[in-house]
């Protein structure tokens, strides 16, 4: 579980947003958290204190005076054993008392008698959250040292549709977790590929393969926890891209070819994770191949797409470069030839039947140092402690 022992605790202000907090205390506990909840008197017309209640297993509060708090100082006493104050949803009329130190219930007294990181996830009308007023009272808060968890765009509760919308919970509970993670790579660029690609034949017919993107998806999260900045340059897949990662889609090799080193040179780190063709059609027919037009199989010929990696790792100042070895057989022996083969720092090896498209996988990484193995995990994990390694690699060069 990716919180355990994280005692959080989450203020819930006024707007129908709040019933989103509701999924977020579920989420919050179910990853091992200890959630205390405390809401301002807006939030109880949206969502009981009932609910939340039941749902994190403990007492709520709303009250500055609630007379079980033996000293009657609830706004000192529930945030000193918290890791950290999360407030969703975050209305724009709270964000502007926290912008200016006002504290006129508990939750806003609690935010100015905290010891613990504040984290802030906006809900409001599209007009509200681009008035010039809240758009001061961001930048103020983000100055002080607040982090700002979206929002988002999309359907409003008011019919319209726009910025100001708040995160789904699942989306806040992944910013919650990327707030504990190490910042290994603070300050650092990494680009990534990720998934397939896609050599069309004609207009409906291609040369592809299985890859799923998981995880170069995982590793640009895991980048991104990590602090860095992250662009990800992903062929044809069906996932969501990681909050705060730059998503540049392509769909051929020559597309990510290109892609690639119009970004390559402005990052510090080069992660090669994508299943890219080795082959691609020497031609494109326009119409689409016609089975019974003709008296034999067509015949494909086919042309030798670049090694991204290769001519990545070749120039003048590359990059730290990460390969991917996915095998079938003799892994150790391919993975390393490939490390020196086009000399890369790393290369990341696994065997095919060991995880390729699942949501766990078995890793080996291959350096100067030798062979380091990660037991089996969920990809994100090996993620991680992927991005930890290669921390280690940047600060050897």
């Amino acid at each position: 579980m990716e919180l355990a022992g994280k005692r959080i605790v989450l203020g819930v202000t006024g707007g129908i947003a709040a019933y989103k907090a509701a999924e977020l205390v579920r989420l919050l506990v179910k990853a091992g958290a200890t959630v205390q909840v405390a809401m301002t008197e807006a939030a109880t017309r949206f969502v009981t204190p009932v609910t939340f209640q039941a749902l994190s297993g403990k007492p709520v509060f709303s009250d500055q005076w609630d007379p079980r708090v033996a000293n009657n100082m609830a706004h000192i006493d529930l945030s000193r054993q918290a890791d950290v104050l999360l407030i969703a949803p975050a209305s724009a009329d709270f964000l502007a008392k926290l912008a200016n130190g006002l504290a006129d219930d508990l939750l806003t007294t609690m935010v100015l008698a905290r010891d613990c990181p504040l984290l802030v996830a906006p809900a409001m009308n599209r007009q509200m959250w681009d008035n010039p007023a809240t758009r001061r009272n961001i930048a103020a808060l983000r100055e002080d040292g607040v982090f700002i968890v979206g929002p988002a765009s999309g359907d409003q509760a008011c019919g319209e549709t726009g910025p100001g919308r708040m995160l789904e919970a699942e989306e806040v509970l992944a910013e919650l977790i990327a707030h504990f993670q190490p910042k290994l790579l603070a300050g650092k660029r990494v680009l990534l590929t990720a998934g397939p690609t896609f050599e069309a034949i004609d207009p409906v017919r291609g040369i592809t393969n299985l890859s799923t993107g998981k995880m170069g998806y995982a590793i640009s999260r895991a980048a991104c926890e990590a602090g860095a900045q992250v662009t990800l340059i992903s062929g044809p897949v069906c996932l969501p891209c990681p909050a705060g990662v730059t998503r540049i889609a392509v769909t051929s090799a020559l597309q990510m070819h290109e892609a690639v080193f119009r970004h390559v040179a402005e990052n510090d780190v080069f992660v090669a994770v994508a299943a890219v063709a080795d082959y691609r059609p020497a031609g494109f027919v326009e119409q689409k191949i016609k089975k019974g037009q003709r008296s034999s199989p067509p015949t494909i010929e086919l042309v030798e797409n670049p090694d991204i990696l290769a001519e990545v790792a070749a120039l003048p100042v590359p990059p730290l470069c990460v390969g991917f070895a996915a095998e079938s057989e003799n892994l150790a022996e391919y993975a390393e030839s490939k490390r020196r083969s086009k000399k890369v720092p790393l290369v990341v090896g696994n065997l095919i039947q060991d995880g390729f498209g699942g949501e766990e996988n078995t890793l080996i990484l291959f350096d100067d140092d030798g062979q380091h193995p990660l037991a089996p995990a969920p990809k994100l994990q090996l993620a991680r402690q992927l991005v930890a390694r290669i921390a280690v690699l940047l600060g050897k060069r």
